[in-house]
C-alpha cells in the first residue's frame, strides 16, 4: 500500500482521485491523503465473494417471497464519507426502503446502512481511521472479517463509539445484525461448506 505524493498540508481532492486511470484506480482518500489499497490476497477475495453470495441470495432483492430481501449490495465503489474522506469499502449495503433505486455516481453520496471490511494489509485503516469516519457519519452497522483469524466481528453504532455485539469464528452459526432474520454460517467466508440445508426464514419474514 502506498500513499501518493502531495504537497504537504494540501488535502487530496476528488479530482486527484479521478485523475488516476480507472483500470488502475484502487485508491482512497483517507483523512485527506490519497492512499492506494493493498492488493487483495486470495483469502481476502474469497471471503468477499462468499459474503456477497450469501447476502445477495437472501437479502439482495425486493422484500417478500422465501427470503427477507430488502437490500442493495455493491463492492469496491467510491463512497463519500465527509470532507477529505472517499473510501472503497469491500462490501456495502443500503436498505431499499431508504434507497428505492440502487445508489449510483462517483463517488456515491448516499451513506450505506451496513459496511463490511475484510482485513488484509489495510488493517490499520479498517480498524481505526475508516472505522472512525464510519462512526462519525453514523453508519448503523459495521462488520469486520479477519481471514487470518477466521473471525467475524459485528458492530452497532452508538453515540460514544461502535459496540461489538457479536464476535464469532469459523464453525459457528449466528444471527448477525442487520441480517439476523436468517442463520449465517461463519465458515462459508473461509471456504467451508455450509452444514446441511439453509435455515428457513421465520414465518414473520416470509
Amino acid at each position: 500500500m502506498t500513499t501518493v505524493a502531495r504537497t504537504p498540508g494540501t488535502p487530496a481532492t476528488l479530482d486527484d482521485l479521478l485523475a488516476i486511470p480507472e483500470e488502475r484506480r484502487r485508491h482512497e482518500i483517507i483523512d485527506g491523503a490519497l492512499v492506494e489499497k493493498g492488493a487483495a490476497t486470495a483469502e481476502h477475495g474469497g471471503a468477499q465473494a462468499e459474503l456477497v453470495s450469501a447476502l445477495v441470495g437472501r437479502f439482495g432483492r425486493r422484500p417478500g417471497g422465501r427470503w427477507p430481501g430488502g437490500w442493495w449490495f455493491v463492492t469496491e465503489v467510491e463512497i463519500a464519507f465527509g470532507p477529505n474522506q472517499i473510501f472503497r469499502p469491500d462490501v456495502v449495503g443500503w436498505r431499499r426502503e431508504r434507497a428505492p433505486q440502487r445508489p449510483a455516481g462517483t463517488p456515491v453520496t448516499l451513506l450505506p446502512d451496513w459496511i463490511c471490511e475484510i482485513l488484509s494489509t489495510n488493517r490499520g485503516h479498517d480498524l481505526l481511521r475508516k472505522k472512525r469516519a464510519y462512526h462519525q457519519q453514523k453508519v448503523p452497522h459495521y462488520w469486520v472479517v479477519d481471514p487470518s483469524e477466521a473471525t467475524l466481528a459485528v458492530h452497532r453504532w452508538a453515540p460514544d463509539g461502535y459496540i461489538e455485539v457479536l464476535a464469532a469464528e469459523r464453525g459457528e452459526t449466528v444471527r448477525a445484525e442487520p441480517f439476523d432474520a436468517v442463520d449465517f454460517f461463519v465458515g462459508v467466508l473461509f471456504g467451508d461448506d455450509e452444514p446441511g440445508p439453509a435455515t428457513e426464514p421465520p414465518a414473520s419474514v416470509r
